[in-house]
Order: structure tokens, then C-alpha cells, then sequence
């Protein structure tokens, strides 16, 4: 055999190698291909795009006219507001991309372009004028971010000033409601209509019946092509009593609910969900008053606090349903940062501070000589007589207290008692508790004409100049030096807060990160099975 007809067999057994090889390769990638888009379709038929909320005591899906906590929730994701707020309380931009204060009373804000309404116009400043000057003529829940706005000027559909009656530390913060359409609106009477409101936000309301409200997706929302939101529709289903939301879960007709009621496996049972508990806004303290001959002595007032058991007044009086706080930021806001070294209840570190400071165990009974007398360390506790629970707190502070040796006594007050020692700080020390806002401003507890009386120039300065930074870092310090300030002086003492409770079923998929603000961060990565 020539040697020109050996390359030329081998040349043809390579080339038919080579095409076998091809068909291999390419069988096994359109096997893998089918076996992927098999993949996909048989996920896809797994997600159920719909989740199923329960609300009792409907009234109003308008978020200046609803009074249900609830529906003001889900009203997030229907209306925008100027500024919203993240999952720890930070403020960020919405509707508005800029808001800059011009005076000392006066504010222009620049809104973002190419947003449209649900029904395809346009939003401009006209709707921001319009739905301060409503929330102002009714009595809707967000009438206290308007009240210091004064006035409102359009300067252009994309700009909008505000006068404001005088300098509003934070102001910012008050921005944080619903904007509705002016247009939509027109010639109709706001709070008697029976139009089904529309907002600016990623869902809207396709439907309002007796039983249910069903969102749909707001396919003209400007971020729908980046949300790549795997939920289509949301049913909203009303109930008369959380008895019936609550079977309604138990039995599967129910992805999320929310509840304040600590009991709540009492009628859901103990498996078959997920939980979600975080702080509210409910901030009980005892207020001292840093006037008194004994409690204008800091030591004496972090004696005190030492001497308190939170954990104990939190399983005694509450069954831990409700959480120890510290401070009024404590709810979660990026503002405060735990102390890490611990500074709770420290029994031996109360005597040691009261000791270090001058006073002497006697018979019993710290003792001291301030000002040429020979003071005995004796505190009275001021609670309201008709709120029961913080009379039981009162009387178990006062065992923890005498367990060091401070005598204490527990004055039952009437409401006008107590009504006058808020507004004229005449009490020694006081069991009181307020209901903590979104804004960070601290000014209540330490800035000039406080609830405790008390005094500090540094203090005062830096309350002074936080509602003019806008870096975020340089704010966090800010409030770092004014906690550390607080922890050495211990005008007040935090003592616990309530918590809310998130319940879901277990079908539901996602990460679940409610706040006081809103239940439903990254509901775009939501979906039910």
C-alpha cells in the first residue's frame, strides 16, 4: 500500500472521530439545556405569586383617612412619601431626590423626575401642596407632620418650598407621609369620596369588597424593571376580630399577620410558623430629677440604676413579653449602638459607687453629709394610681432598692397630679413613659427645659448641633459622645418597651425584617410555595 493512501485512511478516520465527538457534544448540551429550562419551568410552577394578608377592623384603604395601624402598614406599598424610612430608621429619599433648608424656617424641596400616578399622569409639587393643605383641613394621623409647615409654594412642578413656623430640629423626618394625587381629586370631596385611591408605590388596588382587597403590581412604578418582584398580587383579607384572623392562619388561609398580643399560640398553636418579634416605640423610664439635694449627685443616680433589675421587672411583670431598654433609641434606629460593656443590673457596683462617693452604711441606711446636714439616701416614687401595671413595676423597684439599703416610698398620684409633675418637674422621681418618635431628636430628655431638670453644656451643644449635620458617620459619632454623656449623668433610667410580633406562615418564602414603619422590606424577594 502507497504511503499517500496511509494518510489519506487516517486523515478520514480522524475527520469521522471529530464528528462523532460533535454530535456527542452537542447532544449532551441540548440535554442539559432541556434538563435546565425543565428545571425552571417545574420552579416556576412551584411559586405561588400570591400572598394573603389579614386585617380586622377595616375602615379606609386611604392612608390621610384610615385610623387601622394595619392598613397603614400595607399602605406602604400603595402611596410614597417624600422620604422614607430604611429597616433600622435612617431616612432616604422617595418621591423627593433633595431637601434643602434655605433659612432658618424655611425648606425647598426638589422632587424626582418621570414618576407617575397609578391612573398615567404625572406627579408634581401640585400634589405635594395639596396633600398637606388636606391632611391639614381633616384629622388624619399624619396631622402632626404637617403642623409646623406654615406654608407651601410650588416654584416649578418639580420644586416646592416650605415655610415652617420656626426652627424644627429633624424637620426632614416630618416628611415621611403619603402624597396623593391633586388631579385625581379634583372637584371631589377628599374625605367622603368613594374613589379607590391611588399612589405612586410598586402595588395598587385592583379591588375592594366586603371580605377582601386585592393589590396588583403597578406595572407603571419606575423601579418595576430593576424589582424583578416575584409576587403578582397580594389579597388582603378583613376580619372582624383578631379571633377569626387568627383561625383563619391556623388553618392555612393566612401568610403574614401581625399581632401585639403576646398569647397569640393560645390560638394558633406552637408549630407550623415562623415569628418575628422587634422593639416597639412604647419607652417606659423612671424621669429623676437632677434638682433634688440627693439626685443632683450623678453617683447617687448611677447607684440607682445599678441597683435595678430590668431583666427581673421584664419576667415578673410582663412574662417577657416585653424587651429591657436603656434609651429612647433603642428600638432599633442606626443611631444608637449598644453599650458592650455592661452596664445593667450590678448590685455590688451600687454600694461601691455610693461608697466611693462619701456615703457611709449605717444601721441599715446610706448616709451622707451634704451641705452641713447628715442626708439619709430616701427616694419617692410617683406612679399614677390608675395604671396598674406601672404601680406593680413601682413596688418591685422599691424591693430591688431597699436590697441595697435605699429606702424607698411609692406615692400613688391621681392623673392631675401627674399632669402637673410633667409640666412643672415638681416630683422627686417619676415612673413615666412615652410613646418614642421616628425622629431622633433628644431634646425632650436633655435638651434645655427637660422632664429630669438637667444640665449640661456639652450635652447641650451637641443636641444643639445634630439636626444641622447630614453626614451620615459624623452623626453616628455625634450621637456616640451624647449616649456616653448620658451613661455618666443618668438623668433617667430606661427600663423596658413593648415588642410587636410578625407571625408567617411557613409557605412563605423570604426574608422577613419589619419595623414600626413597615412590614414589608425586600418584598420583592418574597414569594409563597
Amino acid at each position: 500500500m502507497k504511503v499517500s493512501n496511509i494518510f489519506k485512511y487516517i486523515f478520514i478516520i480522524f475527520a469521522i472521530a471529530i464528528i462523532i465527538y460533535a454530535g456527542y457534544r452537542i447532544y449532551n448540551t441540548n440535554t442539559d439545556n432541556n434538563q435546565i429550562e425543565e428545571s425552571k419551568v417545574i420552579e416556576e410552577q412551584e411559586i405561588v405569586k400570591d400572598i394573603r394578608i389579614a386585617v380586622t377592623n377595616y375602615d379606609s384603604m386611604n392612608p390621610l383617612i384610615t385610623n387601622n395601624k394595619e392598613i397603614l402598614n400595607i399602605d406602604t406599598l400603595i402611596f410614597e412619601p417624600l422620604f422614607t424610612l430604611t429597616q433600622n430608621y435612617e431616612l432616604r429619599p422617595c418621591l423627593a431626590k433633595e431637601c434643602s433648608k434655605t433659612g432658618d424656617n424655611t425648606y425647598v424641596v426638589k422632587l424626582n423626575n418621570n414618576i407617575l400616578w397609578q391612573d398615567d399622569t404625572e406627579f408634581t409639587a401640585y400634589d405635594i401642596q395639596y396633600t398637606i393643605n388636606t391632611i391639614k383641613a381633616g384629622n388624619s394621623v399624619y396631622k402632626y407632620n404637617v403642623e409646623y409647615i406654615e406654608n407651601v409654594e410650588v416654584i416649578d412642578k418639580n420644586t416646592i418650598k416650605l415655610t415652617l413656623v420656626g426652627n424644627i430640629p429633624f424637620f426632614e423626618y416630618y416628611l415621611v407621609f403619603p402624597i396623593m394625587p391633586s388631579a385625581y381629586y379634583l372637584n371631589e370631596n377628599f374625605y367622603e369620596t368613594e374613589k379607590i385611591p391611588i399612589g405612586t408605590g410598586q402595588f395598587k388596588i385592583s379591588n375592594i369588597s366586603s371580605s377582601s382587597i386585592t393589590l396588583v403590581k403597578n406595572e407603571l412604578w419606575r423601579d418595576i424593571k430593576e424589582n424583578n418582584s416575584k409576587i403578582e398580587t397580594i389579597t388582603i383579607k378583613l376580619y372582624s376580630s383578631m379571633g377569626e384572623a387568627y383561625n383563619s392562619f391556623k388553618i392555612g388561609n393566612v401568610d403574614l399577620l401581625n399581632t401585639t398580643n403576646p398569647n397569640f399560640q393560645d390560638y394558633i398553636g406552637t408549630i407550623g410558623f415562623n415569628k418575628t418579634e422587634y422593639a416597639g416605640r412604647e419607652f417606659d423610664f423612671l424621669a429623676l430629677n437632677c434638682e433634688n439635694t440627693i439626685l443632683k449627685e450623678k453617683e447617687v443616680r448611677q447607684a440607682i440604676s445599678y441597683a435595678i433589675d430590668k431583666d427581673n421587672i421584664v419576667s415578673s411583670i410582663f412574662s417577657n413579653q416585653y424587651l429591657t431598654a436603656e434609651y429612647p433609641l433603642d428600638y432599633g434606629n442606626y443611631l444608637y449602638e449598644a453599650n458592650e460593656v455592661s452596664s445593667g443590673y450590678n448590685a455590688q457596683q451600687a454600694k461601691k459607687v455610693l461608697e466611693e462617693n462619701g456615703w457611709t452604711y449605717k444601721s441599715n441606711r446610706w448616709r451622707k453629709n451634704i451641705d452641713g446636714t447628715t442626708q439619709k439616701l430616701k427616694i419617692k416614687i410617683s406612679v399614677q394610681k390608675e395604671n396598674n401595671t406601672r404601680v406593680q413595676v413601682a413596688e418591685l423597684i422599691k424591693e430591688q432598692l431597699e436590697e441595697i439599703g435605699i429606702e424607698v416610698t411609692i406615692e400613688k398620684i391621681s392623673q392631675e397630679q401627674y399632669d402637673n409633675y410633667i409640666n412643672n418637674k415638681n416630683y422627686q422621681v417619676l415612673l413615666t413613659g412615652v410613646y418614642t418618635s421616628y425622629i431622633p431628636d433628644l431634646t425632650y430628655y436633655f435638651g434645655r427645659g427637660n422632664l429630669e431638670n438637667y444640665a449640661n453644656e456639652n450635652m447641650q451643644e451637641l443636641i444643639n448641633s445634630v439636626s444641622i449635620i447630614k453626614d451620615s458617620a459624623e452623626l453616628k459619632e455625634r450621637y456616640k459622645k451624647i449616649y456616653s454623656i448620658y451613661k455618666e449623668d443618668v438623668p433617667f433610667i430606661g427600663l423596658y418597651r413593648n415588642k410587636n410580633i410578625t407571625i408567617t406562615s411557613q409557605d412563605l418564602i423570604g426574608t422577613i425584617k419589619p419595623n414600626t414603619y413597615t412590614s414589608f422590606y425586600d418584598i420583592s424577594l418574597w414569594y409563597r410555595k
